[in-house]
């Protein structure tokens, strides 16, 4: 059964992160490395969160004690499979049994001090990057290091636009027959924060090498607004025939555009990810339209020339990333943006997309509930920047419904219709435990703990260092001059390795 190229690239991801943590000394602001111990982070951390109002300690402990029961659940029900079937009490291999439920929540463990629970998952892991970051265990990395290299023939493609499914044994990559064999925007634009990571840790270009090539093949076809369709054949790297959209398929392509900027620390080598997310964001604005009577703000989707006024949830990890972005712009249009993260953070949507007629605020289209973390996502940002605590206000009653509404005895689901509580559906998704209750937990938590100066989360909400990218240094590079790029026979252009 071929994987998902973008679930995989990002269960690297975790490898990484949980691995970062420890291996850094921690999760919240610190002194340097030889100045403290390695667990010395516990200490640093717990005195960040006692240091907390009292309401926001209440808070977070009851985002902990969520955690708890969703965990509980997952490993008495579903231990070692991808996610959980709360109704039915048993485990679904949605990924083709990677084990995403437990990869996906062993940062979440960590960084919430479940230490039992996090021990455990690593005794069935085994194989995730950040669990190296964490432990400095060389095995992780190794095992980060064969997946990663399992998942590399997938952009050997004339363009080197990768395929978006691969069979981790054979090799062989395609793409689903319902794009009509096109790659898709967001998978092929959403593994460079990733392998990038995997370069700086391993010392090895070839990962790095990989996405950012394939990056610059899209900023090829960038078009004059800074935005793409999400369709893109991997035999000539020119666009097809497709919607723009920053939701499902389009959205963490952007994302990755502005983290991999910061991922850098904002040096002139990733300085062409920030230029080519600014003009991106240029194309957004175009994309902005305000219902009646009450003004909220959306983001259009836009097929050629016709826009459509439909809004997915996932679209609204956009005011976060406008917030996450402030600081490159001037303070003028940091005003602009921070003004837009604003209005459109407010619409506040729970189904799992709108619409919005003429004369209508809004109204829902796909009716579902799924327990989405995108605009908790926001939430977090903008109340780390702005300090402004509505946000965590707003976090809290999303985390009340889900409570009230998605709470069983045997761990959390989705509803159905999010105008009925009881029309509950059977599956906690893995990205619950890993992206909605991390962020709730994070929203209540000092901004000493994983502070963002010195961390950028992927796009499943799992944290890595950022590191520094220099001319002379970047692995990119060999004695200051970049290295030149060659086309192989039947495949993509690969940089060469250094001596």
């Amino acid at each position: 059964m071929p994987s998902s190229l973008g679930k995989l690239g990002l269960l690297i991801f975790v490898l990484f992160s949980t691995c970062c943590l420890r291996q850094s000394h921690g999760i919240v602001q610190q002194p340097k490395a030889n100045e403290i111990n390695l667990r010395s982070w516990d200490v640093i951390r717990q005195k960040a969160l006692n240091n907390a109002n009292p309401i926001s300690i209440e808070r977070r402990n009851k985002v902990r004690d969520a955690m708890l029961h969703a965990w509980n659940s997952y490993e008495t029900y579903a231990w070692g499979r991808d996610e959980l079937q709360p109704q039915t009490k048993d485990g679904v291999d949605s990924f083709g049994g990677l084990g995403a439920t437990l990869v996906d929540s062993l940062d979440t463990l960590y960084i919430m001090g479940l230490d039992e629970q996090f021990k455990r998952a690593r005794e069935i892991l085994g194989g995730l990057l950040s669990t190296y970051d964490l432990s400095g265990d060389k095995v992780f990395l190794e095992k980060a290091q064969d997946l990663a290299d399992r998942l590399l023939p997938a952009w050997n493609t004339p363009s080197g636009i990768p395929h978006n499914q691969i069979n981790l044994a054979k090799g062989n990559s395609n793409n689903p027959k319902w794009t009509r064999g096109n790659s898709i925007l967001a998978d092929s634009g959403t593994e460079q924060l990733e392998f990038i990571a995997l370069s700086q840790r391993t010392n090895d270009p070839k990962y790095q090498q990989k996405v950012e090539y394939a990056i610059q093949e899209l900023r090829k076809v960038l078009r004059a607004d800074g935005l793409l369709p999400i369709f893109i054949d991997p035999q000539t790297g020119m666009t097809s025939f497709s919607k723009i959209t920053f939701g499902a398929m389009g959205d963490s392509f952007y994302e990755y555009l502005l983290k991999a900027w910061i991922q850098g620390n904002r040096t002139e080598v990733v300085k062409h990810y920030r230029e080519m997310w600014e003009k991106s964001m240029e194309g957004l604005e175009s994309l902005i339209r305000r219902t009646k009577p009450s003004s909220f703000a959306y983001i259009c989707e836009k097929t050629e020339n016709n826009l459509s006024d439909k809004m997915d949830e996932l679209a609204c990890f956009v005011p976060g990333m406008l917030v996450l972005g402030l600081d490159g712009y001037e303070p003028r249009e940091a005003e602009k943006f921070l003004s837009l993260a604003e209005e459109t953070t407010a619409t506040k949507l729970a189904a799992e997309n709108y619409y919005f007629p003429s004369g209508q605020d809004m109204t829902p289209g796909t009716t579902w509930n799924i327990l989405r973390p995108e605009t908790i996502e926001s939430l977090f940002y903008l109340w780390r920047f702005t300090g402004n605590t509505t946000y965590q206000e707003w976090g809290w009653n999303i985390f009340q419904a889900f409570e009230v509404n998605s709470r069983i005895d045997a761990g959390y689901v989705g509803l159905k219709d999010v105008n009925n509580s009881a029309s509950k559906d059977n599956m906690m998704q893995s990205f619950f435990t890993a992206e909605t209750l991390k962020y709730l937990y994070l929203l209540f938590s000092p901004p000493s703990v994983i502070p963002l100066d010195q961390w950028v989360f992927n796009t499943e909400a799992h944290p890595l260092r950022i590191v520094t990218r220099d001319s002379k240094e970047d692995i990119f590079q060999v004695e200051g001059q970049k290295i030149e790029a060659t086309r192989t026979h039947n495949s993509r252009k690969e940089g060469l390795s250094p001596d």
